[in-house]
């Protein structure tokens, strides 16, 4: 298809109508006022919250008129004053200030709110230059042992490559009532595919900090994900898309020099701090940075947020780089070998040792379950999911274990394999062991899946899949109470349509006490 270079103008339009879509208090305020002139308008990338606590939340935007060509601020320091209300309308002040968007962070701002109320609704927005923000909405959480929530709604997503769809799941996402929403990474993508593209990333694959800016910034101008930004708070990790594809912590298939590759890593952290809802602790130093943590919602939920990529073990079992082929090998069982690394397994097993709310989610990155994905009697592994790393994934299973011999109930929730999965997790063997947790994979945004015939395979080879499919986009939403779980499969009907219908694909429940997959309806 003939690339379409997006307009300031048509950039902001979009913007607006995002605000608006499912929550008519954003239709109230969406509208930017002041002085600044359409083309100048510095919130062309909408606005979003993140982090919820009990007593506050991070909010973010960044200035940009010009978004896909560096954002157009310059090199000076640009005041940016906010503020929080406790109504829709902005009649109820609670708080506000000012902050500092400098170059150096492509006038960004992370604004960490403290001081609220907990468990309930705030509204925001930002002034600056003369215009002023769409608003935006945002809950904190209940405080840490609050007994009185009797449910609680999430959405968890991944792996929205821009090429191969819009975002319709988005807009759907925006208008559910939900309290936050889970990515679980692959938010942008680095590379392109040549094939059933609807839209074109605009420049090659980014290396440098600038490019991976530009990157950002045409994914965060579209409407539908603007919305859901717009709509609740936000937590969120990375997967590998967002440096570059199979990377393994130093060492990357496309980049043979580690030093090399580390200064691209450097670049694309930086650029996703510059575009999350996500507090300075997160701010990466070079190469590195700490972004995993736990979150806790009163007595129904601790929500621990990993970070798969940047401390795992490089791939077992293949000649070269790649993590694309099948194989297996004895080294994949190797004891040393780690998904999370050392230390942030430490710091699980510390987190799942604790006392235990009624749920604990762990929000990660890919499959975790076994999955032998060779046809036939031959058996093969995807070296890039947890079967590359068996040993360490035995020993998250061993801590889930005694999670649950506490009166743990786990969730785990997933992403990165771009199909819908529900899966048994057990100890010891994967088909007969203890049930210890149960998974549930979110799809995939907009990006292509496997074929129905691998799905129908790892079906037939893998009884601990009690549920998977691919030819469907979309993602999840999860309901918590006290006596269960219940998960949604929401499924654009075409992803190549901005305006798609999305419905309920499959649902499916866990009860208090009892993992397993139950799927509602069969």
């Amino acid at each position: 298809m003939k690339e379409e270079r997006l307009s300031r103008r048509r950039l902001l339009c979009g913007g607006l109508a995002a605000a608006s879509l499912g929550h008519p208090f954003l239709l109230l305020n969406a509208q930017p006022s002041g002085t600044t002139s359409g083309d100048r308008y510095p919130f062309m990338l909408g606005v979003a919250s993140g982090v919820p606590r009990a007593d506050g939340f991070v909010l973010w935007t960044r200035l940009a008129p010009e978004p896909l060509h560096g954002g157009g601020m310059g090199d000076a320091p640009v005041d940016v004053n906010w503020e929080v209300a406790d109504d829709e309308g902005f009649r109820r002040i609670v708080a506000k200030g000012r902050a500092v968007a400098t170059a150096e962070l492509a006038h960004s701002v992370h604004v960490e709110v403290q001081g609220l109320s907990p468990a309930r609704w705030y509204w925001y927005r930002f002034t600056a230059g003369g215009g002023r923000s769409p608003a935006g909405r945002t809950r904190t959480t209940p405080a840490d042992n609050d007994e009185a929530l009797q449910q609680l709604r999430f959405a968890f997503a991944s792996c929205q490559h821009y090429e191969q769809g819009y975002y319709a799941a988005y807009r759907d996402m925006a208008a559910q009532p939900l309290d936050f929403v889970v990515h679980l990474g692959d938010y942008i993508y680095e590379s392109s595919r040549k094939s059933h593209q609807v839209r074109r990333h605009e420049g090659g694959i980014p290396t440098q900090l600038a490019e991976f800016r530009d990157r950002y910034a045409l994914y965060k101008a579209d409407a539908q994900l603007q919305a859901a930004h717009a709509a609740f708070p936000w937590l969120v990790t990375w997967d590998d898309h967002e440096v570059a594809n199979d990377y393994t912590n130093d060492e990357s298939p496309r980049t043979a020099d580690p030093a090399q590759f580390l200064a691209i890593r450097a670049a694309a952290y930086q650029a996703w701090y510059e575009h999350m809802p996500v507090p300075a602790s997160m701010r990466p130093r070079g190469p590195d940075a700490l972004i995993y943590g736990r979150y806790r919602f009163g007595r129904m939920l601790d929500l621990l947020l990993t970070d798969g990529r940047q401390y795992r073990s490089h791939h077992a079992c293949l000649s070269g780089r790649s993590a694309s082929p099948l194989a297996d090998c004895a080294d994949r069982f190797a004891p040393g070998r780690s998904l999370f690394g050392a230390q942030q397994e430490a710091w699980l097993a510390r987190e799942l040792a604790a006392p235990p709310a009624r749920w604990t989610v762990l929000a990660q990155p890919t499959l975790m379950a076994e999955a032998d994905r060779k046809r036939g009697s031959e058996h093969g592994y995807w070296m890039d999911g947890w079967d590359g790393y068996a040993a360490a994934r035995a020993r998250l299973l061993d801590a889930l274990a005694e999670h649950k011999s506490r009166g743990g109930n786990a969730l785990v929730a997933s992403g990165d394999v771009h199909a819908f999965w529900a899966a048994d997790l057990r100890r010891g063997d994967a088909q007969q062991g203890p049930l210890v947790a149960t998974e549930f994979v979110g799809g995939a945004i907009t990006s292509e899946g496997p074929s129905a015939a691998g799905v129908v395979n790892m079906l037939s080879k893998n009884p601990q899949l009690r549920y998977g499919r691919a030819d469907r986009r979309g993602y999840a939403i999860a309901t918590l109470d006290a006596r269960g779980a219940t998960v949604d499969f929401r499924a654009v009907e075409d992803e190549k349509t901005a305006d798609s219908p999305v419905g309920t694909m499959a649902r499916f429940s866990v009860e208090r006490g009892a993992p397993g997959v139950h799927a509602e309806g069969s």
